[in-house]
């Protein structure tokens, strides 16, 4: 056998048995790795998440049967047992068909998906491309027939001036093309008038 022969003979042996030295090495002088420590969610966090299904950044979009379209966002959707298929940080968007838009938020809610019905609770904002910027403890949606409703009052300004009223109602009644906004019980509204320089 010449020298060629025995030098790759040699090395069949030499290099796989080179490369398990490496990798050994690789695995004995390793450091010990926690794969718990790993995960960047904070102790509280990671039980609220284990107690129920979540969904994080939720979008919804829809029509009414009246075609007012209807969008919905929240941070997250908390759908365990228990929950109630409660919401954080709302956003919604009402284009009705007239061409006004109504945009509510509020800190959190419940959602009621087979129902299409949202319950939007703590600081509750009602804004309107008219001019209404209203603010409420509770608002009542619902999306199939479109309605808005809060029925512990609400407060804020209007196209006319401020106003107070101990309930307000948004609406599609049946079988008509228009939405009607209504205040009732007792409706305080303090008058400004725009002045015009001319």
């Amino acid at each position: 056998m010449d020298r060629y022969s025995r030098l790759v003979a040699w090395l069949k042996v030499l290099l796989p048995l080179t490369a398990l030295g490496l990798l050994s090495t690789l695995f004995l002088l390793s450091r010990n790795f926690d794969p718990i420590a790993a995960i960047p969610f904070a102790e509280a966090e990671i039980k609220d998440r284990l107690r129920g299904e979540q969904i994080t950044a939720p979008f919804f979009s829809g029509t009414t049967d009246a075609g007012d379209q209807v969008t919905f966002s929240a941070s997250a959707v908390q759908m365990g047992k228990g929950q109630g298929n409660g919401t954080d940080d709302l956003s919604v968007q009402i284009d009705l068909v007239s061409g006004t838009r109504v945009a509510l938020s509020s800190d959190m809610g419940k959602f009621d998906i087979a129902g299409a019905r949202l319950t939007l609770s703590g600081n509750v904002i009602i804004a309107t491309s008219t001019g209404y910027k209203l603010k409420s403890e509770t608002l009542t949606t619902t999306f199939d027939t479109l309605s808005v409703e809060s029925p512990n009052g609400v407060m804020g300004s209007s196209p006319i001036g401020t106003l107070h009223a101990g309930k307000m109602l948004l609406e599609r009644r049946s079988g008509d093309e228009n939405v009607h906004l209504n205040f009732t019980n007792g409706v305080k509204l303090l008058y400004r008038p725009n002045i015009r320089e001319e």
